[in-house]
């Protein structure tokens, strides 16, 4: 089986068609260094016709690497799926450039269909946890956890950082994905997606009746997604790029400029067959 990123990145050019393709007009990143806030955590490419995509620029260092220029070199006035292929096949920085594109390319083709997808109804992608139900999370969300333990629900969290891992009041922290198996439910961060190990954390989750990725970053085609398992896309939907792009390089909120959304995997396909007629 192809990866994901193959998956994506195929559909992506299947839906763009022959037709002359997007080129990257901007790059706009939060103020650097990293502020301390979620806001200054994430950057966004710009394509010609306005579309935005959004990367988590922490990782690998990207936004020192970006912000000094040194990693930009070639990026405007490029070919948007060529820089959408670097997600799959360059690493660092030039990685969360192409991951960018990914969604910014997404974005141009939501518009170019006309949907728009639906409001979220919560910050846990409507996952709904029950008393007794086995929850599992991916990354470590202080904000979300109550939401979830206040449910009755027993609940596990997946980290990378050893310091964290251990027993807490009402869940517990671990380094272990097969910890996941035994999951009724997952709620995973989409930087599963830009760091390439959503694949490894699905072969863990195959007992899960719903698995849900949340974040600005989630936000690209569903179609390789929902067809490897994952139930809800949970991201951000930009609705005032103008305000946006000045709150982002301010190092402000940008959230008034944005909205919350959950595309949930039976929406896309009724949204798609409207499509189609």
């Amino acid at each position: 089986m192809r990866s994901i990123a193959d998956a994506l990145l195929a559909d992506l050019a299947r839906r763009l068609g022959g037709a002359s393709r997007p080129r990257v007009r901007a790059l706009h990143l939060p103020p650097a260094p990293w502020n301390g806030s979620k806001d200054g955590e994430f950057g966004a490419l710009e394509l010609e016709d306005g579309s935005l995509g959004l990367s988590y620029m922490l990782l690998d260092d990207s936004l020192a690497a970006l912000a000094g220029g040194h990693a930009t070199e070639g990026l405007i006035g490029a070919d948007a799926l060529e820089v959408a292929r670097w997600w799959r096949d360059r690493e660092g920085a030039a990685r969360t450039l192409g991951f960018a594109a990914v969604n910014a390319l997404s974005r141009h083709l939501f518009d170019r269909m006309g949907f728009v997808p639906p409001a979220a109804s919560d910050s846990i992608a409507g996952l709904d946890p029950q008393p007794g139900e086995h929850i599992g999370m991916v990354g470590f969300f202080p904000p979300l956890l109550k939401q979830v333990t206040a449910s009755g629900a027993r609940l596990t969290v997946l980290e990378l950082r050893a310091d964290l891992a251990g027993e807490h009041v009402g869940f517990t922290v671990t380094t272990d994905p097969t910890a996941l198996q035994s999951c009724d439910k997952v709620l995973s961060t989409s930087t599963v997606l830009l760091n390439h190990t959503l694949d490894s954390v699905l072969a863990n989750c195959r007992s899960a009746r719903r698995i849900a990725l949340i974040g600005p970053g989630t936000g690209c085609l569903p179609d390789a997604l929902f067809k490897r398992g994952i139930t809800t896309l949970a991201g951000s939907w930009i609705s005032d790029a103008e305000g946006f792009k000045q709150a982002l390089r301010q190092g402000a909120p940008w959230t008034a400029h944005a909205r919350k959304f959950a595309l949930h995997a039976a929406d896309w396909s009724i949204a798609q067959a409207s499509i189609s007629q």
